[in-house]
Order: C-alpha cells, then sequence, then structure tokens
C-alpha cells in the first residue's frame, strides 16, 4: 500500500479515504507502537478534535482501536492542536492524538499523533505504525479480554490545562488595544476570548460560532478578507487569525494589511534578539520563506536556517540545535521556549507582547521585512501522479527556461503538497505580472499532462 502518513498525519476527506475502519485501525496500530505499560498501570493515550461533523466518529473510532489493544483512551473533546501537545507531555500520558485536517475545508478530517514528550512523530515512528497497517489482520490477534481491556474516560480539564500554561507563559498588558479575533469557527472559539480577554484589551470576536460544517469557511487564517474588513469597519488596532485547530496565527494591521508568517516571525526574532533570548541569532524557516526574509536577516544579523516545507522539519532542526524560534510563512510559528509544536493562540499572545514592549504599532513592527511579491497556484493532480510529474522532463525544462530568466531577482518553487491532491507552484520576484504568467504557464503544463 502506498504510505498514508503525509507531512502532518493521515488526512483525507472523512468516510471516504479517512473512514471509520482505518480510524479503528490507526488507534489500535499507534497504541501497539506509542502506549508504554506497566505492572501498575494501562498505557494511556489522549484523543483531541477540532469542531468538524466527522470529528466524534473518528473520535469513536479511534478510541475503539486504543482500548481494543488494551490501552486506556482519555477524551479531551474540543481542544487546539497544541493543547494536545502540552497535555500529553505535563500529564504523564504515553501519546496524544488530534482529529484535525487543520486548515482545510469541513469535509476533510486527519489524524495525527504526539509522542509522550508532546511532538510528532519521526518519520521512522510513523514507518512502524504503517507496518502494522500493511498487514493489519497478522498483527490483530491475542487480543486482550476481561480486565484487561481498555477503558475511555471523558477529560475536559485539558483545556484548562493548557490554558492555564498559555497565560503563565505570556501574559502582556494590553488594556489600551482594540484586538478582533477570527477562530475560524474551529478549536479555539470558545477559549480564544478568554485567553486574549485577560491581557485586558478590548476584543471583537468572529468565527466563534462552530456547528460542524463552517470550520475555515471564508475565515480564519486561510481567509483573512473578513478580518480585513472588520478592523478596518471597527476602528481596531489589529486582527488575530487562527485556522481550525489554531496551529497556525496570522494578522493584519489596523489599515487591514495582512501580516503574514514570515513577517510575524521576523518581528518576534528581533523582539528576542534585543531581549538577549535568540539562541544563536538564529531563526529556522522553511524553504517557501519569502526572499524578504533572507534581506531582513542580512540587514539585522540574524542567521537563517532553511529546511523542508512542513513544520516538523522546523521543530526537528530547532531541537537539534536548541534554536528558540523558527515557522512556516502560512502561520505555524514555533516557540520553543514554551512548546513543542506550531501555537497560535501562544503566538499571538508572543506578538501582542513584543507590540507591548516595543510601543510599535503593528505595522510598524512588522516593517522589519519587506515581502516580494508571491504567487502561488495549484496545479491539481492525483497523489499517485505527483511524483511523475515532478519527473517530467518537459516539466523540468520550462521551469529551467523560467529560472533563468528570474536570475537573483526572483525564484521558482515546484512542490508537491503532502497533505492535498496538489502540485503547488510558487514564484518570487518583483514584477508580480511576470511572475503570474510564469507560474499559470507551469501548472497549466503540469495539470495538462497529469490533472486529475
Amino acid at each position: 500500500m502506498s504510505r498514508l502518513f503525509g507531512t502532518d498525519g493521515v488526512r483525507g476527506i472523512a468516510n471516504s479515504k479517512l473512514d471509520a475502519r482505518l480510524a479503528f485501525r490507526l488507534g489500535y496500530a499507534g497504541a501497539k507502537v506509542l502506549a508504554g505499560e506497566t505492572k501498575d498501570k494501562k498505557g494511556r493515550i489522549i484523543i483531541g478534535r477540532d469542531t468538524r461533523i466527522s470529528g466524534t466518529m473518528l473520535e469513536s473510532a479511534l478510541a475503539a482501536g486504543i482500548t481494543a489493544a488494551g490501552y486506556d483512551c482519555m477524551l479531551a473533546g474540543v481542544i487546539p492542536t497544541p493543547g494536545i501537545a502540552y497535555v500529553t507531555r505535563t500529564s504523564g500520558i504515553d501519546a496524544g492524538v488530534m482529529i484535525s485536517a487543520s486548515h482545510n475545508s469541513f469535509e476533510y478530517n486527519g489524524i495525527k499523533f504526539f509522542s509522550a514528550d508532546g511532538y510528532k512523530l519521526p518519520d521512522a515512528t510513523e514507518d512502524e505504525i504503517e507496518k502494522i497497517l500493511s498487514d493489519f489482520d497478522s498483527y490483530y490477534n491475542e487480543l486482550p479480554e476481561g480486565e484487561k481491556i481498555g477503558t475511555v474516560e471523558e477529560f475536559p480539564q485539558a483545556m484548562k490545562f493548557y490554558t492555564d500554561y498559555l497565560l503563565r507563559s505570556l501574559c502582556p498588558d494590553a488594556k489600551d488595544l482594540k484586538i478582533v479575533i477570527d477562530c475560524a469557527n474551529g478549536a479555539s472559539s470558545d477559549y480564544a476570548s478568554t485567553v486574549f480577554g485577560l491581557t485586558g484589551a478590548k476584543l471583537i470576536m468572529i468565527g466563534d460560532s462552530p456547528d460542524g460544517i463552517n470550520i475555515n469557511r471564508d475565515c480564519g487564517s486561510t481567509h483573512l478578507d473578513l478580518l480585513a474588513e472588520t478592523v478596518v469597519r471597527e476602528g481596531a488596532d489589529m486582527g488575530f487569525a487562527f485556522d481550525g485547530d489554531a496551529d497556525r496565527f496570522l494578522a493584519c494591521d489596523k489599515e487591514g494589511n495582512i501580516l503574514d508568517g514570515d513577517m510575524i516571525m521576523s518581528a518576534l526574532a528581533l523582539s528576542l534578539k534585543e531581549q538577549g533570548r535568540l539562541k544563536d541569532d538564529t531563526l529556522v524557516v522553511t524553504i517557501m520563506s519569502n526572499l524578504g526574509v533572507d534581506i531582513m536577516a542580512k540587514e539585522q544579523g540574524i542567521n537563517l536556517v532553511k529546511t523542508k516545507v512542513g513544520d516538523r522539519y522546523v521543530i526537528e532542526s530547532m531541537r537539534k540545535d536548541g534554536f528558540v524560534i523558527g515557522g512556516e510563512q502560512s502561520g505555524h510559528v514555533i516557540l520553543s521556549e514554551y512548546s513543542t509544536t506550531g501555537d497560535g493562540m501562544l503566538t499571538g499572545l508572543a506578538f501582542l507582547d513584543a507590540i507591548v514592549r516595543s510601543g510599535k504599532t503593528a505595522k510598524e513592527l512588522c516593517s522589519c521585512v519587506r515581502i516580494l511579491p508571491q504567487v502561488l497556484i495549484p496545479a491539481h493532480v492525483s497523489d499517485e501522479y505527483k511524483q511523475t510529474a515532478m519527473d517530467d522532463d518537459e516539466i523540468k525544462d520550462l521551469i529551467s527556461q523560467y529560472s533563468e530568466a528570474l536570475r537573483d531577482a526572483g525564484r521558482i518553487l515546484v512542490r508537491p503538497s503532502g497533505t492535498e491532491p496538489v502540485i503547488r507552484v510558487m514564484l518570487e520576484g518583483d514584477d508580480k505580472d511576470k511572475i503570474f504568467d510564469m507560474a499559470k504557464d507551469i501548472a497549466g503544463l503540469i495539470e495538462s499532462k497529469y490533472g486529475k
């Protein structure tokens, strides 16, 4: 079978690629690989989910698989992904599981695991789980019986543990600021107003009424028009936006200008440097980060480490060398002094803290980096044809031709998505019309040969 795990767990349309049977098997296999067992107690795994309609179905199936393997299961209910990571690493739990498709629309869902230390799994551990899945019937034997069967219990206090930790970590005095917060109708909907309200800021909440199918719909960090319009209309100082599982954070200034992950990371890195807290004066980014970040780093004396796309690779680099900040243009920001994963609400608090410390506006704080025009066009290609398309000589020749034309004035990055059936075509350069035409040509050629 082809590999199930992508860059962020197992993801697909609920009840299609990701159905209850697969969730059951993932629960069983994940428990076998991740959950320990002592003489006195069974291993324990905690499950959290976002607000998608399919979340409870997959939660039930996962729990059934975990308990069938003989391990106990704790249900945290609706909670952000970083909340599951935090509770897993601080509560003596063997593993955590988050049910979410992050920024995707409601019909998608996903399952991602965290090890006992709160980190996403390395490839080798995912491979162990996949080995069981590939020959499931052979491993699904000698099942526990009687008192050895696992149990399920509700664990609603998980969210309070997490939010209390956020506010112990960072709670700037923002009583003079007015902020619009967009929760994407997702996992932060019931909690962001409490967390940010305790900073003293005046809040205007939007996207905080989930109904199971409106998660990320025209709101949140992937649809920022509503946030920008509300900030301008309400005369707010800034706007904050999360995605469906609240592990991303993006913002806008009082004029409605979008502040992306590159700008936010740059501003936070400089703030940490001024405080003497930026380890080795280093910021970790991915190859997708804008060329403007390179220019900023050179001007400000910051070292850049670049990784493959995916916050897990950023985290791996940060762990290896002890770096304290890294992330992605999309708004996954990792602050390793506090968290083991991207955390939208934590990043929002850190951004607010930097604003309060500096006395600057959001726009002024992010003016340290000039973002070059960037075009990103998805070419829709089935998963089975992604690599064939990437190896196609005609496509590679066109990319080489355009790269030569841009030279040092821009760049081209073409990469298959790890979570969706698309190949992303990204171009940067000063001439937006020119790079847009180039991106269309490349994406069009890919789709004409390998499109769905």
